[in-house]
């Protein structure tokens, strides 16, 4: 008996975004057609439908648009992945510390109160 096979995984991101597009899009088709047959009004329905659509359109840019810049960094990554930085050379795809998220050394607190070395009567 041959053992059940799932769907195989999309290959790329840009598959992955394209069937998000296009299940988001089936439900806008499908949600208006429940909300009819529940006894919603038309006019709630129609509204309904074009409400989704235009999130989905949103959602449709913003994923083009990660897609796009992700693509940009690799590009860029790959580029620059022979330079070194503050004396050590980083791999592909390796950000260098000290970028806009990083993160203090050990021990470092940011803005908190310390006691150490004061009387609590101070």
């Amino acid at each position: 008996m041959p053992a059940h096979q799932s769907a195989p995984a999309p290959s790329s991101a840009s598959e992955s975004a394209s069937d998000v597009v296009r299940w988001a899009a089936f439900s806008c088709a499908l949600v208006p057609v429940v909300l009819l047959v529940y006894g919603t009004s038309f006019g709630g329905a129609a509204g309904t439908a074009v409400g989704l659509a235009a999130v989905t359109a949103a959602c449709r840019v913003l994923l083009r648009r990660s897609e796009r810049v992700a693509l940009e960094r690799v590009a860029r990554g790959r580029a620059t992945a022979g330079r070194a930085t503050a004396g050590r050379a980083t791999p592909a795809g390796v950000a260098p510390r000290g970028g806009r998220h990083s993160r203090p050394g050990a021990g470092t607190h940011r803005g908190s109160r310390h006691t150490a070395g004061c009387a609590s009567g101070d």
